[in-house]
């Protein structure tokens, strides 16, 4: 009897250090995947779960910033990358890097059924879209009722004297958000006219944050009359019960995509692959719809609370590759006439 129950234990003892050597050897085998991501931090934890849950021996690694300090870092890595995949970043940049020559050529199986638009166009692509993002005017009701503010309905009426100081806006050289509004003026107004329209806004501007959500934030919260920002957040503010009013201008407003690509040269190419893979399909997608209003994958309707039914219909022709290559150049022309109300870093 004794021996009986000792061997019950000993076996027992067994299956439990079979179950600790295979952990750790299934720990062992899972690689790690550094990704580049500009995407928002509430939106990465869902992402990695659910990516994982289907592909066990891969762990993602974010490295998450602004969409111009992911930009300015992946080109000073360009001689030595320290990422694998970009995933979650401006078309633009991703336009830039491609120009350099900096990703890797490839085409995710599930790209196929994605809308044209949101493909590099390239055979193998080098890059492909997950969801769009356009900038809109957070207008908060409340504050404007206790200043006796006029609600604008086009870019121009935001350089009334009525706004002044009562304006914020992201920093185009950090944020996304912010380089898709200067390049969708300067495409819609052409340039000469496109400066001066900015000249005369930066007169009514307060500061010019280094996210493109905190401007619709601080509308919400009452903090400035008016925050010119990242669409979905205004609506998500709304939503919360801020007295916002969403404004689409007029003339149209401007839009960026997220996209993703493998790096060339990426260190893990295989993991890279797999992450590239998952990016690119419906269910993907489906967690993209969670956060945006216009996503790749045409099967995919999202309709998140409160979000401006007009918005999509009102994106300006954007011409990506002219927004990449002209960057530089922009984004120098932009900090010597508005920099001096940067926030501070």
């Amino acid at each position: 009897m004794i021996f009986k129950a000792g061997t019950r234990l000993l076996a027992v003892a067994a299956a439990a250090l079979s179950a600790v050597f295979a952990a750790g050897e299934a720990a062992a085998q899972k690689s790690q995947v550094t990704v580049y991501t500009a995407m928002e931090n509430d939106q990465l934890g869902p992402y990695k779960q659910a990516f994982e849950a289907e592909n066990p021996t891969v762990e993602i690694v974010w490295v998450r910033d602004s969409t111009g300090v992911v930009t300015a870092r992946f080109l000073a890595e360009k001689d030595n990358p320290r990422a694998d995949i970009v995933w979650g970043l401006a078309a633009s940049s991703m336009a830039l890097f491609e120009a350099q020559g900096l990703l890797e050529p490839y085409t995710p199986p599930a790209a196929k059924d994605l809308k044209p638009i949101f493909k590099s166009g390239k055979n193998p692509e080098t890059w492909v879209g997950m969801d769009a993002f356009l900038a809109v005017v957070c207008f908060n009701t409340a504050e404007a009722a206790k200043a006796g503010a006029p609600k604008p309905a086009t870019w121009n009426d935001l350089t009334n004297a009525a706004y002044k100081g009562k304006v914020v806006m992201p920093h185009p050289a950090s944020s996304g958000t912010g380089y898709l509004t200067i390049a969708a003026w300067l495409q819609l107004m052409g340039e000469e006219k496109g400066w001066q329209f900015m000249d005369k806004l930066h007169d009514n501007i307060a500061v010019y944050t280094h996210s493109g959500s905190a401007p619709c934030v601080q509308a919400a919260r009452g903090e400035r009359l008016i925050g010119i920002g990242f669409d979905m957040r205004g609506a998500s503010e709304k939503t919360k019960g801020a007295p916002l009013d969403l404004v689409v201008p007029k003339e149209g407003i401007g839009w960026e995509m997220e996209a993703t690509g493998i790096v060339k040269g990426a260190k893990n190419l295989a993991g890279a692959k797999k992450v590239a893979d998952w990016a690119a399909t419906q269910k993907a997608n489906e967690l993209y719809g969670k956060y945006y209003a216009i996503v790749a994958h045409p099967a995919v309707k999202a309709a998140p609370p409160n979000y401006p039914t007009e918005g999509e219909a009102a994106m300006v022709k954007n011409d990506l590759n002219w927004m990449a290559q002209n960057r530089e150049r922009i984004l120098a022309e932009w900090s010597k006439r508005y920099e001096s109300k940067a926030a501070p870093k």
